[in-house]
């Protein structure tokens, strides 16, 4: 079980993409997702039989500005530290770029970008036991990573990423953070579980956060106009329970999706018994 099971989470992500082959490529050769089908304008990547991410291709998308509402990053979260170790190694071997890392407490992180500039974490967390409460939140920072601690934590090489790979959590760029709680802890119904300058963090089940939203680039944007490529849509997983009273607190019809004030839809979906 992951450690970010809990009522709610993530399911996949949707991008919207300008060229399918060339993100597509960087998504199975650098994070190792397997591409589980697909054809010249859409493909679904994911880990064993699990699809985490869904690259549908607009040659004709707007290119995805810094300053606009939408996505910061798309965090991926691994089974075991060793897996993790596994992957920096292959990355320092292969020689691809990564732009920073960070020991957040709860979780150890490595960031990157893919080849239209949407942002990835690859993660791992801490078990829950070690996390830290403050005031009913939980404790977390951005300290130096033990690359080398973490990479010597590899049992085996690198082969892709194992299944049970999920996507631990979403990270958002918004207007504000008083709207942006509205929806996320108001509508979605994830509580805050944590507070950093310029940014909340919301987690259901008592999770460190399934959706963050910030404001660092952000501050004042409006809503996205359409024809723009990156983040398109996130899946949500709840049981009919979760995904009832969402519905009820947004007033949507029965599959419908729910969207952010930013124009980002959330789909909704019962979890899969067993």
């Amino acid at each position: 079980m992951s450690t970010a099971t809990a009522p709610l989470e993530i399911g996949r992500v949707t991008l919207t993409v300008r060229d399918l082959k060339k993100v597509g490529r960087f998504y199975a050769d650098v994070l190792g997702l397997e591409r589980l089908s697909g054809d010249g304008e859409q493909a679904l990547y994911g880990a064993g039989d699990t699809v985490l991410l869904d690259l549908r291709q607009d040659k004709a998308a707007r290119p995805n500005a810094p300053r606009e509402a939408g996505l910061f990053h798309t965090a991926f979260l691994l089974p075991q530290r060793a897996d993790l170790g596994a992957w920096v190694q292959y990355v320092v071997e292969k020689r691809f770029p990564v732009q920073g890392t960070a020991d957040h407490l709860v979780s150890e992180a490595i960031y990157l970008g893919d080849p239209e500039g949407n942002g990835v974490e690859i993660y791992i967390d801490r078990p829950r036991s070690q996390w830290i409460l403050n005031g009913g939140e939980v404790e977390m920072s951005t300290d130096p990573l033990d690359v080398q601690s973490l990479a010597s934590s590899a049992r085996k090489g690198w082969t892709g990423a194992p299944e049970g790979t999920v996507v631990g959590h979403v990270h958002l760029q918004t207007g504000t953070l008083a709207e942006a709680e509205s929806f996320y802890a108001g509508t979605l119904g994830f509580p805050v579980s944590s507070h950093y300058p310029g940014a909340l963090f919301y987690g259901s089940g008592g999770y460190h956060h399934h959706l963050a939203t910030n404001i660092w680039n952000s501050r004042g944007a409006k809503a996205r106009t359409p024809g723009m490529a990156g983040l398109s849509g996130v899946e949500i997983l709840g049981d009919s329970a979760e995904i009832a009273k969402i519905r009820t607190r947004a007033g949507a019809e029965a599959d419908a999706g729910v969207t952010d004030p930013w124009g980002l839809t959330f789909t909704l979906t019962e979890k899969k018994e067993g």
